[in-house]
């Protein structure tokens, strides 16, 4: 596990935050320190991420998060994850179910996405050239416009906020380069099998997320045999970093129903 950096933290149930893609464990900043006072907290960056090492050779999010667990001893954890984060948690509950209790998620399903929205195709139309192109800043600026969602701009959200997204997907974006393999290799069929997950899952919704990005997740918990979802007011993509305190009492009391 030399290659990949996490945190942990705490003692008590586990729970694994899980970020979001081109960010890293510091979106997390405002649960790992709540939670960690009754639970232990693992907050890893994934591959090609954060401070961990990029990727030499194929590889799935899930079984480096597998790997990690079992190398840890953590036992059934609860997966907690946004965007990315959270398809890694659906994915690994259906890859790798002996390690998973419950999973949290919000702003996506499985890590193979449904994307019809207008505005989420065309945003990510142009992500997606920028970062082909190698030009970091047009990669960063698209990347943020999630973080608004379609609702707003990012002149609304909290400069603190918007600093700290930032600071965390230049700095992953700038470990790669133009033109560099792909050696993720996506987990498949996935959609047809979340009916087997037999777990409770929780979606907390930011409200003015794209209509995409809360489809998803609603569809998971819809599709579960325990599954219901939540909405926090005013938030967009990572309602976490925008109102911590409702995400973190959520949490909380979702943790508390099982403990």
């Amino acid at each position: 596990m030399k290659d990949l950096f996490w945190l942990d933290t705490g003692t008590g149930r586990p729970v694994v935050l899980l970020h979001g893609g081109f960010l890293d464990h510091g979106m997390w900043d405002d649960q790992i320190p709540a939670l960690a006072t009754r639970y232990r907290v693992i907050a890893p960056d994934a591959r090609g991420h954060g401070r961990s090492a990029n990727a030499a050779q194929p590889y799935r999010l899930t079984d480096d998060l597998a790997a990690l667990l079992r190398h840890l001893g953590t036992g059934p954890s609860v997966l907690v994850g946004i965007s990315m984060g959270a398809s890694i948690a659906v994915d690994t509950a259906l890859e790798h179910p002996e390690l998973v209790s419950a999973v949290v998620v919000g702003g996506a399903g499985t890590a193979e996405p449904y994307f019809t929205d207008p505005w989420t195709t065309r945003h990510l139309a142009t992500w997606h050239a920028a970062m082909a192109a190698g030009d970091l800043d047009g990669s960063v600026e698209g990347f943020m416009a999630f973080a608004a969602g379609p609702h707003r701009t990012l002149d609304d959200l909290d400069p603190e906020v918007v600093h700290r997204l930032e600071r965390m997907a230049r700095a992953t974006m700038s470990k790669h380069a133009a033109g560099e393999p792909n050696l993720l290799v996506p987990v498949h069929d996935t959609w047809e099998r979340i009916a087997k997950i037999d777990v409770p899952v929780l979606a907390v919704h930011g409200a003015i997320d794209s209509p995409d990005h809360i489809g998803m997740a609603q569809r998971l918990a819809d599709t579960v045999s325990d599954g219901r979802a939540l909405s926090i007011d005013g938030t967009a993509h990572y309602p976490n970093m925008e109102r911590p305190d409702s995400y973190n009492q959520i949490i909380e009391e979702f943790l508390h129903t099982f403990s």
